[in-house]
């Protein structure tokens, strides 16, 4: 952009930095804190103390359940939980090649119309609450049924007694998971669970806003959070901590990347200055993960990368470089990273589009133009 252009503009954002998009009641990123807060709560609190269903039943339904409340949520889920069997027959049908993410995205675009509430208003405030539920309760379902189709094996049956998280894990797996396999997976579920006005909840509120539906905001935001510089960051981090091997190599690694200003994957982000909040937890879980399975070389990467991010450069890790190895250390594919993503934020997907049209505005913003102007048009014989 010509400095000009750039001069006449000062509210001009790149990336919309800072700019204030909307008003929303789902949670909050206090940056001078390092704090996340879902409804008012803290993300460590549900993490550690609560459960995916509960953060995602304080998501749409704006306060944690009671017991009752809970037992009924769960109910309603281990129901919703089926997915029709042509997803999986469509899933089957594309190519080998297929990114995990590309089987999410369509696997959600082909099961809109076979939600019960199909045909009801976008607007219809109770209606967009069922389909949510039903969107955030089949999520582990698909995902772990989509790994099994892509390798060859036959998609299974969720178990109604399950949670989310062991869900995934035992499709996955196809063998009931260890206890604190699932505990670490739901915790990671609670943390990833919503975000803010991030890249793509923001694509799923601009889709809704046209008085489109929640699977349409959905796959908007499945298909935005598929890229490197945001779901996908996750993956990539994994990729450089294995590329790393070993913390006698760390050192030198990082030097290099510094040197050669290479992007180094799982580290700072716009909305933390002074560290991911999430992160000091899943840091936590990860490194105790590694301690129990006798591997500690990831958390010892971890540490170098870290302290030198820090001292050089006064970047902090963000909530995907932990969550990288911890997943690893679960014995998940790396390509599986980004659709867990997925199954957690869901359920932030589905509470922005409900809040979105509650009180519905189509967004629109403006651009600057940097073109050419007046052209003469030549007839297309004199080009």
């Amino acid at each position: 952009m010509s400095e000009s252009i750039a001069d006449k503009y000062p509210n001009y954002s790149p990336g919309l930095e800072g700019v204030i998009a909307g008003i929303s009641a789902i949670s909050d990123i206090d940056s001078d804190r390092s704090s996340l807060q879902y409804r008012g709560y803290d993300v460590h609190d549900l993490a550690e103390n609560g459960s995916y269903e509960e953060c995602a039943y304080l998501l749409l339904h704006k306060k944690l359940p009671s017991v009752s409340e809970l037992a009924e949520f769960k109910s309603v889920i281990a129901v919703e939980r089926e997915v029709p069997s042509y997803i999986f027959e469509i899933l089957a049908a594309m190519p080998k090649n297929t990114h995990p993410m590309d089987l999410v995205r369509t696997a959600y675009s082909a099961l809109a119309p076979s939600d019960p509430d199909y045909t009801k208003p976008s607007t219809d405030h109770d209606a967009n609450i069922r389909k949510a539920v039903r969107i955030v309760a089949k999520a582990s379902t698909i995902v772990g049924n989509a790994h099994r189709i892509r390798n060859g094996l036959a998609p299974l049956k969720p178990n109604p007694n399950h949670g989310i998280a062991e869900n995934f894990l035992a499709l996955f797996s196809g063998k009931d998971p260890e206890p604190k396999t699932v505990q670490v997976m739901d915790a990671s579920l609670c943390l990833y669970a919503e975000h803010g006005f991030n890249a793509s909840t923001f694509a799923n509120r601009v889709t809704v806003a046209t008085l489109s539906d929640l699977y349409s905001g959905v796959v908007s935001g499945i298909g935005t959070l598929r890229g490197p510089l945001h779901g996908g960051a996750n993956e990539e981090a994994m990729h450089m901590i294995l590329e790393i091997g070993e913390p006698s190599n760390a050192q030198a690694w990082i030097d290099d990347a510094l040197a050669t200003k290479k992007k180094i994957m799982g580290f700072g982000h716009r909305e933390y200055k002074k560290g991911d909040s999430r992160a000091f937890y899943m840091t936590k879980v990860a490194k105790e993960l590694g301690v129990e399975a006798g591997i500690t070389k990831y958390g010892e990467i971890a540490d170098i990368l870290e302290k030198t991010m820090l001292e050089r450069k006064n970047i902090y890790p963000n909530v995907d470089f932990p969550s990288a190895y911890a997943y690893y250390l679960l014995g998940i594919p790396i390509d599986l990273y980004t659709p867990l993503f997925v199954v957690a934020r869901l359920a932030g997907y589905t509470a922005h589009a409900i809040e979105q049209l509650d009180n519905n505005r189509l967004i629109r913003p403006t651009a600057i133009y940097d073109g050419l102007r007046n052209l003469e048009y030549v007839p297309i014989s004199q080009r």
